[in-house]
């Protein structure tokens, strides 16, 4: 009990350590390919490496952050009830807009690996990449996907629609409060929801509701998707 309770506080203040110092490099320079999605994934490995801490090992002491994730999403919740109004209004721009994107994204994974010929599992692995990363791990463990794959291309992709996702707004010219937040939060998911918010709340509410529809789309789908990992 000892040992366990001994690796639990030492994982968890290697990942609390290194977020305060990912938060602080990405606050100090504002660039979003500092992002803490991707800063503080490099300061932990950097701290297991010199630790010597097998990834299993801090894979059993972090489990309270596996916990906090799920509640983090759902409390994105708040918001979207306090302009549950402008969603009704615009539920149908909302679902029009989000479902060709969430099927975009499959498709062109299904598409591109087949013309690479990667194999059925790589390819099952990055389907769930345009969702947020609690519904793209459980449906990769559903498709029979390498969940640790799906998780990192979950961040790449996130990471680098934050970094292109705004100057695409900018140079197309688009003003929309509603349409910005719905194409971060599609693209880039929480993160993008997140960084919708710092715009106003109305972008990160449409961010948020565009997350969520994202997921519910790719859970409809899943039926379709395990009859083509047969």
């Amino acid at each position: 009990m000892g040992t366990m309770i001994s690796n639990i506080l030492l994982c968890t203040s290697i990942t609390v350590m290194s977020y305060a110092v990912g938060n602080k490099v990405f606050k100090t320079y504002n660039k979003s390919w500092l992002n803490p999605l991707y800063t503080v994934t490099v300061f932990i490995i950097g701290l297991l490496t010199l630790s010597h801490i097998h990834v299993a090992q801090y894979s059993s002491g972090t489990g309270i952050f596996s916990l906090l994730l799920g509640t983090a999403t759902v409390s994105l919740a708040v918001p979207l009830y306090r302009h549950v109004r402008i969603i009704r209004k615009n539920f149908v721009i909302i679902f029009w807009a989000v479902m060709p994107g969430t099927l975009t994204g499959v498709i062109s994974i299904v598409l591109l690996t087949k013309y690479l010929h990667m194999n059925k599992e790589i390819m099952l692995s990055l389907i769930p990449k345009s969702v947020t990363a609690p519904i793209a791990l459980s449906v990769s463990q559903s498709l029979g996907g390498i969940p640790s794959l799906t998780i990192l291309f979950v961040c790449i992709s996130a990471v680098f629609s934050l970094m292109v996702g705004p100057f695409l707004l900018n140079i197309t010219r688009i003003r929309s409060r509603i349409a910005k937040g719905l194409a971060l939060g599609t693209s880039a998911q929480a993160i993008g929801a997140n960084r919708a918010f710092e715009w106003g709340e109305i972008e990160g509410v449409m961010g948020s509701i565009a997350m969520i529809t994202s997921a519910l789309i790719m859970s409809i789908l899943i039926p379709l998707l395990l009859l083509l990992s047969l």
